[in-house]
């Protein structure tokens, strides 16, 4: 496995993140099996993977349960947990948004279900129109004032609202966000025209989510397919992108792998790996056989020349649709 400082920060990070939100039973295409799930995060550790991320909504804490029962013993110095507040976690009132209460209560328990002393990355999941940023990041920056937190974090919005966030805290003395989690891909570019350009001005760490595109990208559908089973079944998101501009980016990947005596998964993640700005993709395998693949990735190179074969069909734009806010 390879490592790289996260951002700006000294932290070093595997190049490949392990996404947790498989582990859990909320919806039909999760594991729901947390032995299954446990062997998936061991493995990972043994390959390298010293990043782990996590939400608090992710089956309502049991994904943050699991991966903190199979922690358990570990040398906790030599791990890079990450976890997520925003969505809600209950049916009365401040059980969800990013208020300075929401924020610290969810923090506390999110240390209870990863059974931690502290978060090394605690992120908002999304912007909060009805809290001021000022009011969260003042919360954020007590977290890390308290020893409960390492640093802080943001996923998926607008490059403006970013901005505005970064600008806050510099105005105001408040914690930065060092990383950036946005939905990024060979077949998912819109980004690169909203919030990659300002995380490469800023410094901020980019963690891309979906960096296989929902499965499009490992090859396993065609276009007269309609899919059985597994997240694409029951993700609308998943069937958008069954466009013939998407399809003729699956043939490249596909042309490209062969001729490397590659997967489609490892050319699709080892593309994101070429990009300068990004740091640590969050791959989501539901068996050590799709674990094992992804982490191959880190040893497959690109020339120039390839990565424009797989860029070449696809332009990048950005909206607010696409950017699925």
């Amino acid at each position: 496995m390879e490592y790289t400082t996260l951002g700006s920060t000294g932290m070093e990070v595997s190049r490949l993140c392990l996404g947790c939100m498989n582990f859990g039973s909320a919806q039909p295409w999760m594991i729901d099996d947390e032995e299954r799930s446990v062997e998936i995060i061991d493995r990972a550790i043994d390959l390298g993977i010293n990043f782990l991320d996590t939400a608090n909504v992710y089956s309502r804490g049991e994904s943050e349960e699991i991966v903190g029962r199979a922690i358990e013993g570990r040398d906790r110095s030599e791990l890079v947990l990450a976890t997520k507040v925003y969505g809600p976690m209950g049916e009365g009132p401040n059980q969800q948004g990013l208020s300075r209460k929401h924020v610290i209560d969810q923090c506390e328990a999110s240390l209870d279900r990863l059974g931690t002393d502290y978060i090394d990355l605690y992120q908002i999941h999304r912007w909060d129109d009805d809290t001021p940023i000022e009011e969260t990041l003042s919360a954020l920056s007590y977290l890390v004032d308290e020893g409960l937190v390492r640093y802080i974090g943001a996923s998926t919005m607008m490059g403006w609202q970013f901005m505005k966030a970064l600008g806050a805290s510099d105005l105001n003395d408040h914690e930065r966000f060092v990383s950036m989690q946005p939905e990024y891909s060979l077949v998912d570019r819109h980004e690169e025209e909203n919030l990659l350009p300002v995380c490469r001005d800023q410094g901020v760490g980019v963690i891309p989510w979906s960096p296989l595109g929902g499965g499009f990208l490992t090859g396993k559908y065609d276009p007269d397919d309609e899919p059985e089973e597994g997240r694409a079944a029951t993700d609308e998101h998943t069937h958008e992108r069954f466009t013939e501009e998407n399809w003729a980016v699956l043939d490249a990947v596909r042309e490209l792998a062969d001729e490397k005596d590659a997967s489609p998964a490892q050319v699709s993640l080892a593309w994101l790996l070429e990009k300068e700005v990004v740091d640590s993709p969050i791959i989501g395998p539901r068996s050590l056989e799709h674990l094992e693949e992804n982490a191959g990735a880190v040893s497959v190179s690109l020339t120039d020349e390839e990565i424009e074969r797989l860029e070449e069909p696809k332009t990048p734009v950005w909206s607010r649709a696409t950017g699925d806010l």
